[in-house]
This record gives structure tokens, sequence and C-alpha cells, in this order.
């Protein structure tokens, strides 16, 4: 669910202190354990090291980031694989079988 229009998006006053009168160029990483935070215009540029629970993951906003919370591009989960049997035969190198394709029917 969205928030409400009449109070707007939720900018985490603490990240815009710290970004307040500074250039994207002159600052390191600023640290953030704010994931909730929703990317504004005045942020395009900074690096963020947003907290994934775990260590900061260096994000560096752009243009097509705006609107968007700064935890959507800090996974919390580290994706190893998919199961299952078509998976295990690629880790070892071998191609799956082909499928049987069945004769055109001829009249």
């Amino acid at each position: 669910m969205s928030r409400s229009l009449k109070k707007g998006p939720y900018i985490d006053p603490n990240v815009t202190k710290k970004i307040a009168g500074k250039k994207p160029s002159e600052t390191a990483a600023i640290k953030t354990w704010s994931r909730a935070c929703t990317i504004s215009p005045e942020m395009i540029g900074f690096t963020f090291g947003v907290h994934n629970g775990k260590d900061f993951l260096q994000v560096r906003v752009t243009e097509e980031m705006v609107g968007h919370k700064l935890g959507e591009f800090s996974p919390t989960t580290k994706f190893l694989r998919h199961g299952g049997k078509a998976s295990k035969e690629q880790e070892k190198g071998a191609a799956p079988a082909p499928a049987a394709v069945a004769p055109a029917k001829v009249k």
C-alpha cells in the first residue's frame, strides 16, 4: 500500500540533513539504516551505504531511481540457486536431455 498523497513521500530527516549543502562529488558514501526513505531529486549523484541487516551496500543514486525506496537497491537475502534436477545437471556441465518431439500428422 502506498503512502497518502496528503502526507507526501517519506524522506528521512537524518538523510536530508546529511546531504544538505553538500555536493555529490565531495562526499564519501553516506551510511543509513533508513531503507524506507524515498529517493528524492536532491539525492541524485550521492552514494549511500544502505544497511541490509549485515553490512552496508553501496547504492549510487541515478535519475531513474527517483520515487523508489533506498531499500529496494540493497537486497537482504543472498540468492544461491534454484533446486531441482535440471539445476543439478547444469551445474555438472551436462546439457539437459532434449524433449521428445511428436511426429506431425499427415492427412
